[in-house]
């Protein structure tokens, strides 16, 4: 087996940070009145800039397969071409199609040669298992190097006009139609932006990162779905698909928008991820205290003493003086949150040898938990 080292790292943000006050004339005004949810949910999530793919007129500038694109054009130059990649894995919640894959829409906008693409689906996660596949294709040998992404472009599905067909709709039902809190809530969270990852079996450049081991788990057996799109949740908690609703139903009932089940993600997101996250320590004999830099993608802050005292809990605490986060300033990119955090920190100037990295990524679809831990070289 081969060891396998993060040489290069790039990210893509889009435009320009977009402020609180201007979030809501980017995305639209439902039906004609402002959310009453957003200041709640700013107020917990405490994100103060984001980035969409949306001018200064409203049009979009990219789409998801586009940014990934630009984030693995940001790992080349004269040393390493587009055309010396050998595999692409890219892993994204909001993909620009159902069909092709994500990663072979990038393939496409390389236009890099023949390689093998790989396309994990999932949320958060999928960005982490785009990674470890990279990982894994490395370490057995299979090829010499990889790129890895994590990305999102969920701007335009949190645009007004994807909600004005239910509004419409339901004020045929009602005087005062709202938009659904467990819809309006993802508008105020998400943000676009993608990130990459040069994966070879040697060290190269300035303070690469060995990759250690890297653990999954899920709890879909214990908990329904929380957070979904392209389906409705019955009131038994079955995930009814959009492909077996009538077409005029689609909009009406704005099966494509993401939504999440709040009280679902409450009582599950911290304890869940705390003892997965024993149990990736436990298996590989880590200790807390042995990480330098935790890194914890998490969608809001409003989970952070929470999550710390969930820590304390079950015996796990990591100090936060070993925290390392950059949400209040780039938003929640879902799959590509972790790489743009970590690309973030290790061009801060603040790592040194030897240090040990721990990523932490948990997915609320329904409850799944990834981790990897890295050692500055």
């Amino acid at each position: 087996m081969k060891e396998v080292y993060i040489n290069r790292i790039s990210k893509y943000l889009p435009n320009h940070p977009i402020s609180n006050d201007e979030m809501e004339g980017k995305l639209g005004i439902i039906n004609g009145r402002a959310s009453k949810g957003r200041r709640i949910v700013l107020r917990n999530n405490q994100i103060k800039t984001r980035y969409y793919a949306i001018d200064d007129h409203g049009n979009i500038t990219h789409n998801n397969a586009q940014l990934t694109k630009e984030a693995i054009v940001g790992l080349c130059d004269d040393d390493f071409k587009a055309e010396d990649i050998e595999l692409l894995s890219c892993g994204t919640s909001s993909p620009d199609q159902i069909l092709p894959s994500h990663a072979a829409m990038v393939h496409g906008f390389l236009k890099n040669g023949n390689i093998e693409i790989n396309s994990p689906s999932g949320a958060c996660c999928s960005g982490m298992n785009a990674l470890k596949y990279g990982y894994l294709a490395v370490k057995a040998g299979q090829t010499k190097n990889a790129v890895c992404t994590g990305s999102e472009r969920t701007s335009s599905w949190m645009m007004a006009d994807t909600f004005e067909e239910e509004l419409q709709y339901l004020q045929t039902l009602e005087d005062n139609p709202i938009l659904a809190f467990n819809k309006d809530f993802l508008r105020w969270m998400l943000s676009d932006g993608a990130g990459a990852f040069l994966l070879e079996s040697e060290p190269k450049g300035h303070l690469p990162l060995k990759i250690e081991w890297m653990e999954g788990y899920s709890y879909a057996h214990e908990v329904e779905a929380c957070m979904y799109a392209g389906g409705d949740k019955l009131e038994d908690g079955f995930l009814k698909p959009w492909s077996e609703y009538p077409s005029d139903q689609w909009s009406k009932k704005s099966l494509f928008a993401m939504k999440q089940d709040v009280k679902l993600l409450g009582e599950n997101i911290l304890v869940k991820g705390v003892d997965s996250l024993k149990m990736a320590l436990d298996k590989n004999n880590l200790k807390p205290e042995d990480i330098d830099y935790y890194l914890p993608h998490i969608s809001s802050y409003y989970f952070k003493e929470s999550l710390y005292k969930e820590m304390i809990a079950q015996g796990v605490e990591i100090p936060w003086e070993n925290w390392f986060m950059n949400l209040s300033k780039v938003g929640n990119v879902g799959a590509g949150s972790i790489y743009i955090m970590l690309e973030e920190l290790v061009h801060s100037g603040k790592l040194k040898k030897g240090d040990k990295i721990l990523l932490s990524v948990p997915e609320s679809a329904r409850f799944a938990y990834a981790y990897a831990l890295l050692t500055v070289c």
